[in-house]
């Protein structure tokens, strides 16, 4: 049996049996790991709440057939209390676990574990509103995995702006020779606001106001649901407590 070290986020647990739990992790070197920690649910576990989900962790793990056990684990950033403090960080922080966990399920990569630590721990700071760090994280990971939206050119045909409609299904902005049904009308404002976002340009994204803001929201958690062909359901529950 082979052991190996790496750093991971701890993007969800599972019960299994009466003390034990499996750990769904985004690694650093291995991409997404699923891993058993045996007593974690046990009051005397060695582990607590190192391996809560949001926490950055330095594991040390044997490889099994189906699911690798942790042995060692050493805190590197417990965000966890923090985000879990806030609801609406905790229900943006959620949707950012479950999207992470289905771009991860081929191979992962150092820039898709490297954006989600940095988003955490934004979401913790309370650095930036937590809509606005969600927004900022789903287009910057779809774009790693190479699903970045057009912005400054027709999706479908490459003509110039501007532009008034979105279409997830063509990816990104359409113009009015191109548009698609379901397209949702968008102002300038919401074009250069993803694209402040991508590039993580804060200063300049919050010079949009709130509708502008509020729009590109729910245009980028709609285009992330299209192309990753499920609902998410952390989302539903987010937009239910809205």
């Amino acid at each position: 049996m082979r052991t190996y070290t790496d750093q991971a986020i701890v993007l969800r647990t599972t019960k299994l049996g009466e003390a034990d739990m499996i750990l769904t992790l985004l690694t650093l070197e291995h991409g997404q790991v699923r891993a058993v920690a045996k007593g974690l649910r046990r009051t005397s576990s060695k582990f607590g709440a190192r391996l809560s989900p949001f926490n950055r962790v330095k594991l040390q793990l044997h490889s099994g057939r189906n699911l690798d056990t942790v042995t060692q684990a050493e805190s590197l950033s417990l965000d966890a209390p923090q985000i879990a403090s806030d609801y609406e960080r905790y229900l943006s922080g959620q949707v950012m676990l479950e999207t992470a966990e289905k771009l991860s399920e081929g191979e992962g990569s150092r820039s898709q574990y490297r954006l989600l630590a940095g988003a955490i721990a934004a979401l913790a700071n309370r650095a930036h509103r937590p809509g606005m760090v969600l927004s900022s994280y789903l287009l910057r990971t779809l774009a790693i995995a190479g699903w970045a939206p057009a912005l400054s050119e027709c999706a479908l045909c490459g003509a110039g702006g501007p532009f008034k409609v979105f279409s997830a299904p063509a990816g990104g902005v359409v113009c009015e020779d191109c548009q698609l049904s379901g397209g949702v009308r968008i102002s300038a404002a919401v074009t250069n606001l993803f694209t402040s976002l991508l590039s993580g340009q804060w200063p300049q994204g919050y010079q949009a106001d709130a509708l502008t803001q509020g729009t590109a929201e729910e245009v980028v958690t709609a285009y992330t649901e299209w192309v990753l062909e499920r609902k998410l359901k952390s989302l539903s529950v987010r937009d239910r407590k809205a």
